[in-house]
């Protein structure tokens, strides 16, 4: 890790902590009977929201899944909000109309999580498009999952911004597992985007997704290549869900030594072991622990303490003037 400042090693940090302790905090309060509806948690991801996000620019584009909490988190959302949408309150992101699956903030370059799979991948070329006609030089991340790479809007995106050579960043997150079914029971190859990417004219790029400095390192040459105007890039980083696909979902399917496997390569406390070894003071790991949980207890009171949305409010926000009545 000499290649990376100790500013940027501990930002890294900061943002797998962040990330983690929110998730486990999203999962009590799951549990607790205050997040309704369902969720679908970063952990033991967290070291691509942080990797991506780290590279990027604040007026850059993000694209997620519904497996969203993570990158926008990661893009400096703060994280009142992003809890308070979990547990549907009025002083939410998204006024509390969206939780866990629709996570957006324009503000922060997060233009929203998408629970179709890959029904985003297309749109994400949008805001391609748009800065390269504006030549604002800004650029689009994507996230999805290994199973999105089966979906025809993959390869329709993929093919198209080669076509229009487009300054967008698509990034697999290789979790093996697409809900039930293990990916590599359905393809033919065995890296379901990178083996695919040549396709469209596209490096294979497969990285180390529970590697934080690794993952920064990849997505830091491929957003320059886009800045640049040298077109998109496709990642594959290989990872793996601590849990299962849902907070409804136990994960018994999976063989516990895989399991076992994946648990000991957990981004957290291995990030935290090589940082210790490369000379980052300990002191200085720890004031990043708490203030990450000092961070996560404030948002969880002031979650709590928010109104629920007005049910006025269910008819605003519905279209691009803001009401409904036009259609009347």
């Amino acid at each position: 890790m000499d290649d990376l400042s100790e500013e940027v090693l501990l930002s890294l940090y900061r943002q797998v902590v962040r990330i983690r302790r929110f998730e486990e905090r999203a999962y009590r309060l799951f549990m607790e009977g205050l997040v309704k509806g369902t969720s679908h948690l970063s952990l033991g991801m967290e070291a691509i929201a942080a990797g991506v996000a780290e590279a990027m620019r604040p007026d850059d584009y993000t694209f997620c899944t519904y497996r969203g909490h993570a990158h926008t988190l990661a893009r400096g959302t703060p994280m009142d909000g992003v809890m308070a949408e979990l547990l549907g309150r009025a002083n939410g992101v998204c006024g509390g109309k969206g939780g866990s699956m629709h996570l957006t903030s324009v503000e922060h370059g997060v233009m929203g999580s998408y629970a179709i799979i890959g029904a985003h991948m297309p749109i994400a070329l949008g805001t391609a498009w748009s800065a390269q006609l504006r030549s604002t030089d800004q650029v689009t991340v994507c996230f999805f999952g290994d199973g999105a790479t089966n979906i025809g809007a993959f390869h329709e995106a993929l093919n198209l911004a080669a076509v229009w050579n487009l300054p967008v960043v698509f990034v697999c997150e290789n979790n093996l597992w697409m809900e039930y079914t293990p990916i590599h029971s359905v393809i033919p190859v065995q890296h379901p985007a990178a083996d695919r990417a040549g396709a469209y004219g596209l490096e294979p790029i497969v990285v180390d997704g529970n590697d934080p400095a690794a993952v920064y390192r990849q997505a830091g040459l491929a957003v320059a290549r886009a800045r640049e105007g040298g077109g998109p890039t496709m990642i594959e980083a290989l990872t793996y869900r601590h849990g299962g696909h849902s907070r409804a979902d136990p994960g018994d399917y999976r063989p516990p030594d895989e399991v076992e496997r994946w648990l000991a390569r957990d981004p957290l406390p291995t990030f935290r072991a090589r940082l210790e070894a490369h000379g980052i003071p300990v002191a200085a790991l720890d004031e990043v622990e708490g203030l990450a949980d000092e961070a996560v207890d404030h948002a969880t009171e002031a979650a709590k303490a928010g109104p629920l949305p007005a049910i006025e409010s269910a008819l605003t926000d519905v279209w691009a003037d803001g009401g409904h009545s036009w259609r009347n």
